[in-house]
């Protein structure tokens, strides 16, 4: 009997052995074809479809236009003719007999996509908190083709649905079936945060992270550019922290290339949200101003070493006005991130002068002294007219803040925290679940896609006060070489999760329509990697 279980043992060990070696030719997940990423709230589609012509096709707008606009289906036509169907466009240019017109489906050319602008757009106009960002898209069989939307930021949507509704088929054509789509976000605020202090990302990296952000309907680049490594924004005001600062002179931010960035994400309704995170994550600030960091001490001997800003001395507030005053005039948005996270209160503890600072003010705990700091520069920022973005350690530490203030909530165990954010009644965005620098196997991207911004317990009025997140992207180990593969197509399942309906998709299913899109970023010179596993992208 013990050898025939023992038998029995081997054999079903095997069996299960020798199955799970068994794989299949072909790619892991099949690639959809004309699928759209993220996916629009409202989409009806039919078999019919049409043949685009490339080196025919053209936009007409039946309405005023801008720069913004001109500028972008400038980009779209150039997507279509040379990124869509390189290959085959002079080959169509030959109209010889193809399968598809005998198609019974096929319903003729679609040679110009109507534009409608149904309020004028302004030149140099810039994207803001408030902008409308709907659009609808009729692509229908008797030849009534429009892309309409109220705002120039809406038609930048919908000529991107429009440019994933194209796509090339075996018999070198490029189609697009007949579509009828009514789309919004679902959050307003859908950002990603990249960190350019830990390594230093060139200009021209920052510029295809942009164009990643507008493939994806992201509309928030959230440039956390100094830290404790270094400081390489070239400052008007002060522009010894840079040449103190920075890594080495050239690995900088100008003037100029602060204002290319911020043009070039607007051209493609992207805000561009700036954060100096202070008191905490300054040690390069000291390395030009040393008198705005607080010394640390061991038994009342200084050490040589710094901790977070000083926040006892009144040169810390004239400075911090004064940059703040350059920082809210460089970057035009209305939203400001102060930062103020991970504040460790060591030095603050080991140093005398703190300490008789405290007693006469009658500040009674180191929270409390963060929190006289937040205050005046939270008072700053109101003066300047921004609206305050701060980590939600701020709000965990009770650091009482204006009802105007948004938590930026980063850590574990997020559904509490949102819940006692929103139960406070402070609007709030949500990261933890999109943290883009810790890695795992391949095809991590569901992890981020099943997170659900809205699972905490809390009223439907609490859920109203979410207003969006962001997929950080922390560069400790992540520079020029390697930024793109991190982000890309990781960032993309944030992407949805911030546009799309909620529940929109299951993740498996979602892994097909995402087998298309990265492939589409790659064709558009975006180097994200495989999102699912085995597979091809053909380019």
């Amino acid at each position: 009997m013990i050898a025939f279980t023992s038998s029995l043992v081997f054999l079903l060990f095997n069996f299960v052995t020798i199955t799970c070696y068994i794989v299949e030719p072909g790619p892991l997940v099949v690639a959809t074809k004309g699928e759209v990423w993220p996916k629009p709230q409202e989409q009806t589609t039919e078999d019919k479809f049409y043949i685009v012509r490339p080196q025919i096709f053209k936009f007409k707008v039946l309405s005023e236009s801008c720069d913004i606009l001109t500028n972008a289906l400038d980009r779209y036509i150039n997507i279509i003719v040379n990124q869509i169907l390189p290959k085959t466009r002079v080959k169509l240019q030959e109209d010889v007999l193809k399968p598809w017109k005998t198609n019974k489906n096929f319903v003729g050319y679609l040679d110009a996509l109507d534009i409608i602008l149904l309020e004028p757009c302004k030149h140099g106009e810039l994207p803001d908190a408030s902008m409308t960002e709907q659009y609808v898209l009729n692509i229908t069989s008797d030849t009534v083709n429009v892309l309409s939307a109220q705002s120039v930021w809406g038609i930048l949507r919908g000529l991107e649905t429009f440019s994933q509704l194209l796509y090339p088929t075996a018999d070198e054509a490029l189609h697009i079936n007949c579509t009828s789509i009514f789309d919004y976000p679902r959050y307003q605020h859908r950002g990603v945060l990249v960190d350019t202090s830990r390594h230093y990302i060139p200009v021209s990296k920052l510029l295809k992270t942009l164009d990643a952000l507008s493939y994806n309907k992201l509309n928030v680049f959230h440039w956390h550019i100094t830290d404790d490594q270094s400081f390489p924004y070239i400052s008007k005001t002060y522009p010894e922290l840079s040449q103190q600062g920075a890594y080495l002179p050239t690995y900088v931010y100008t003037q100029q290339d602060v204002a290319q960035i911020i043009n070039y994400a607007a051209a493609r309704g992207i805000r561009v949200i700036a954060e100096f995170d202070t008191p905490g994550h300054t040690r390069s600030w000291g390395q030009a101003f040393p008198e705005l960091l607080s010394p640390c001490y061991r038994n009342n001997v200084s050490t040589g070493q710094y901790g977070p800003m000083d926040p006892t001395k009144n040169f810390t507030y004239e400075f911090m006005e004064n940059l703040l005053t350059e920082i809210v005039d460089v970057f035009p948005d209305n939203f400001l991130h102060l930062g103020a996270d991970e504040v460790e209160f060591e030095c603050w503890q080991s140093n005398p002068e703190i300490t008789a600072f405290m007693q006469t003010h009658n500040i009674s705990s180191y929270v409390e002294l963060e929190s006289y700091y937040i205050q005046k520069i939270i008072d700053m920022s109101d003066k300047l007219k921004a609206t305050s973005i701060v980590w939600e350690e701020v709000f965990t530490n009770g650091v009482q803040l204006p009802n105007r203030t948004i938590v930026h909530v980063w850590k574990g165990g997020w559904e509490l925290t949102m819940n006692a954010v929103t139960n406070s009644g402070f609007q709030t965005l949500l990261s933890s679940c999109w943290y883009l620098d810790h890695l795992s196997g391949g095809g991590d991207w569901t992890k981020y896609y099943d997170c659900e911004p809205t699972k905490f317990k809390g009223s439907d009025e609490q859920k109203k006060l979410v207003i969006g997140g962001e997929a950080c992207m922390w560069a400790e180990v992540v520079n020029e070489y390697n930024i793109e593969s991190r982000m890309w197509p990781r960032a993309s399942a944030a992407a949805e999760k911030l546009w799309s309906v909620k529940d929109a998709d299951t993740s498996s299913q979602a892994g097909h329509r995402l087998e298309e899109h990265t492939c589409r970023m790659n064709k558009r010179g975006i180097g994200a990697q495989p999102p699912n596993g085995s597979g091809f992208c053909e380019l």
